[in-house]
């Protein structure tokens, strides 16, 4: 057996390039981007959420994630209604097309997930989710 190709940082960069590729097109069939479908899947539990609590979530920064929105609105899968408890909040909410949209691309998300783990078992699986989730606390967003 050979030993492991501990090459960390570019492996998940080869592959995270190559996934985000393969993603981009897959989503770019149904007329969606990988943040907009992120936007849609965080909703799609989290519907009427504040608009920095998503930007929080999918850790886009606020300015961007106005654009997005924007761009959301104007393609008829999200609405802005204003917070009632603060004037000056939004909050964003799935209409029925991107409820709908949401549903396929959840499709598309499953199936991919499939294929990513397929062949390891879900022990393995664990491992890997766990070191992935730990990048988020040992490099946190706000380093310069």
């Amino acid at each position: 057996m050979t030993a492991p190709d501990r090459r960390l940082i570019f492996l998940l960069s080869v592959g995270q390039r190559r996934l985000q590729r393969w993603t981009e097109k897959q989503l770019a069939e149904r007329g969606l981007t990988a943040a907009q479908a992120g936007v849609l899947f965080w909703l799609g539990s989290h519907d009427g959420a504040l608009i920095g609590d998503v930007a929080a979530a999918l850790d886009i920064v606020p300015s961007a994630m106005t654009g997005l929105i924007d761009r959301m609105t104007s393609a008829g899968l999200v609405e802005r209604r204003s917070d009632g408890s603060d004037g000056r909040a939004c909050r964003i909410h799935l209409t029925a097309a991107g409820r709908r949209l949401r549903k396929q691309a959840a499709a598309r998300s499953e199936a991919l997930n499939a294929v990513l783990t397929e062949g390891f078992s879900d022990a393995e699986i664990a491992t890997v989710s766990r070191w992935l989730a730990s990048l988020q606390t040992k490099f946190p967003r706000d380093v310069t």
